[in-house]
């Protein structure tokens, strides 16, 4: 009996060494080694502090700023530990008064434009975390940007189209625009 249970205490001391510890760095490890900036959360620096991750949207609301997606996380927007999304229908009643309260938002931001609202910038996604935005929902926001930053809509266009990233080796997903990042330019610019 004292053998088996000798053998037992052994065989969980190796393997708790090997899955608990031995496998955790050599993974943490390769990671950094093939692609050291994912692996620590694709964080953004500026100034030389962290801004934020270009993995998780922020809420910006200020004119001068284009906006990402609504998030669907609570209690606050952007809350990486309540990851999810509102799991409402399109014929649900609260799904269509969000998406109706989130248009007029977008529409009184900007009274003068014309252009139809973009989906995504009135419906969450499915983490409610997204940090991207497509390129049709940033053209829609550009002339709000330009005028509240008192810039040439040429530059900020300029500054869209150079964070605009393409369908990932060219056939997966659709184009991007990474709010954050863009945010950041444009500060940089201005």
């Amino acid at each position: 009996m004292s053998k088996i249970l000798t053998q037992s205490v052994l065989m969980l001391l190796m393997l708790s060494l090997l899955a608990g510890i031995a496998y955790p760095f050599v993974v943490t490890a390769l990671a950094h080694l093939c692609c050291g900036r994912a692996a620590e959360g694709s964080l953004i620096r500026q100034g030389g502090r962290v801004v934020g991750s270009a993995l998780l949207g922020q809420p910006f609301d200020d004119p001068k700023y284009f906006w990402g997606r609504p998030s669907a996380t609570t209690p606050q927007p952007y809350n990486g530990l309540a990851s999810g999304g509102s799991n409402l229908g399109p014929a649900n009643p609260a799904q269509f008064d969000a998406v109706k309260s989130r248009v007029a938002a977008l529409q009184q931001a900007d009274s003068g434009n014309a252009l139809p609202v973009p989906v995504d910038l009135v419906t969450a996604s499915a983490s409610g975390l997204d940090p991207q935005i497509s390129p049709a929902a940033a053209q829609y926001q550009l002339q709000r940007v330009a005028r509240a930053r008192g810039m040439d809509p040429e530059r900020v266009r300029e500054l869209l189209a150079a964070h605009t990233d393409p369908r990932q080796w060219g056939i997966f997903g659709e184009p991007r625009v990474n709010v954050l990042a863009l945010n950041l330019a444009l500060d940089d610019t201005h």
